[in-house]
């Protein structure tokens, strides 16, 4: 079974910096591309950063230079460095992973990240 565990998230302050990481029970083989998407109550979920297994990156534009995507192959772990964290970063963060000649998006369970003072 296909499984995404997810870790990190939490409370942090405007400006601060959380770090949260996706390990995938999948041979890094199989895997096309993995990284984050996020919601809010009432919103579609949007795309925060992804990275694929050539190692290009994609950030919204809302992240970018913000946020950075790293991968473990070693570990099948992906990673999401959050800097300068904003309210507006506020939401449930899904890891998600693509694989293969597979056209289902796996999700993670999703981590509360909630930026506030």
């Amino acid at each position: 079974q296909r499984r995404l565990v997810e870790s990190g998230g939490g409370l942090v302050q405007p400006g601060g910096s959380l770090r949260l990481s996706c390990t995938a029970s999948e041979s890094i083989f199989n895997i096309y591309s993995m990284g984050w998407y996020r919601q809010v109550p009432g919103k579609q979920r949007e795309l925060v950063a992804g990275i694929n297994n050539r190692g290009g990156t994609d950030y919204a534009d809302s992240v970018r230079g913000r946020f950075f995507i790293s991968k473990d192959n070693a570990e099948n772990t992906v990673a999401l460095q959050m800097n300068s964290l904003k309210p507006e970063d506020t939401a449930v963060y899904y890891c998600y992973m693509l694989l293969h000649g597979d056209y289902t998006t796996y999700w993670g369970q999703g981590t509360q990240v909630t930026v506030s003072s």
